[in-house]
């Protein structure tokens, strides 16, 4: 399993090479500590440890040397910790709407469609490759979590109300301002058949590659080839047709696809050294400087215009509805960071924290959470 070897390693590279807290906490014995309550949540210092250490190890396997990224984290660790608080805020509100079902689904699909494209029948075979090359399904599952987490809170609370708070009027005023972002793109509209490399040999798949498309190129029947021979497409939506945009194509489709007409095939693709790709062109589309209305464009245009801002709000609303506590000894680093996009007439003591000060040990006892530290004391002096 090469393909899904080299897979993993890039996968694990993107989730921020995550480690197991056992072993961290092995290495590095913290004494623990809640930074910031969150609510009925809670913010450690071992949590902000182990995401610096992430991030580190990350930096490390990009190139850097290991003390310049962690001077780095150093020199962002208020951002960092500001960014978990808002962590913490919108896993609260997924709760809260009701989410968490939806998450998990987008999260076991995500499982799901490895499966399948890599030819693995059940989710204990794949957890079995993914620990063989030193990847923790946990690890992934929770990062995965949060990804849908923070896309599905902000995609319903934020970006949906946009999208759909427009009015027939703001629409088109919108439209005669920004004509020049609606004029008709070039597309090519393709199908494909798609073989994976997965369990296979290599280098009898591009051999199949090209006695395919010799089939099609003498008149075979490209529907009837793609059901037998096609694995869950890669380009398009399970191999059926699919208008791409000229612009947005990656640069091998658009060499591949550059001077095939219309009913003709491109040669084999190589895709992401996980399979190959044949593309029948269905149509062709000129582009035009003339622009023409399109509700659904001029939506996702406004969305994509006011959506930072709205996130920022959507964020400062959160807050303001919140407990946020925090410690002492951070509030300087992480307050300036957390509280930088409320609105100057808002009293910053009031945005930060309320009136009432309260010891950590007063919220541990109101949240239940035990101080970590003393209990850690306890373990270590008994062993």
């Amino acid at each position: 399993m090469r393909f899904f070897a080299s897979f993993l390693f890039l996968l694990a590279f993107c989730v921020f090479a995550a480690p197991s807290i056992s072993a961290q906490e092995t290495e590095d014995r913290v004494v623990d500590e809640v930074v910031a309550v969150v609510n009925d949540g809670v913010i450690t210092l071992s949590k902000i440890s182990r995401e610096a250490k992430s991030i580190v190890d990350t930096g490390v396997q990009a190139g850097k040397k290991r003390e310049d990224a962690e001077r780095e984290v150093e020199e962002k660790r208020g951002e960092l910790i500001a960014n978990l608080i808002h962590e913490e805020l919108l896993i609260q509100k997924a709760k809260e709407l009701g989410f968490e079902a939806e998450i998990d689904a987008n999260v076991n699909r995500r499982f799901l469609d490895i499966m399948k494209q890599y030819n693995l029948k059940t989710l204990d075979q794949l957890y079995a490759e993914m620990e063989k090359q030193g990847v923790d399904p946990n690890d992934i599952r929770d990062i995965w979590k949060k990804q849908a987490t923070r896309d599905l809170v902000l995609q319903k609370e934020v970006q949906a109300k946009l999208y759909w708070g427009a009015s027939a009027k703001e629409l088109k005023d919108y439209y005669e301002a920004h004509k020049a972002k609606f004029t008709k793109p070039e597309t090519v509209t393709v199908s494909e058949i798609f073989l994976g490399f997965a369990g296979r040999d290599e280098a009898a798949v591009r051999e199949k590659g090209k006695q395919l498309v010799a089939q099609l190129r003498a008149g075979g029947d490209f529907d009837k080839l793609a059901k037998e021979n096609s694995d869950p497409g890669v380009v398009t939506q399970n191999g059926k047709p699919e208008k791409l945009k000229a612009d947005d194509m990656a640069p091998m489709l658009s060499s591949a696809l550059k001077d095939v007409k219309v009913g003709g095939y491109t040669e084999p693709v190589a895709a992401d050294q996980v399979g190959i790709v044949i593309l029948r062109v269905d149509a062709r589309e000129k582009a035009t400087s003339e622009s023409y209305f399109d509700e659904n464009a001029v939506r996702l245009a406004i969305v994509g215009e006011k959506a930072p801002d709205e996130q920022k709000k959507f964020y400062a609303m959160l807050r303001s509805e919140s407990y946020i506590k925090i410690n002492d000894r951070y509030r300087p680093i992480v307050a300036p960071i957390l509280y930088a996009d409320d609105r100057k007439d808002k009293p910053s003591a009031a945005a930060e924290e309320p009136k009432e000060k309260t010891t950590t040990k007063e919220v541990a006892k109101k949240t239940g959470t035990k101080e970590v530290a003393k209990e850690k004391s306890k373990k270590d002096k008994s062993n």
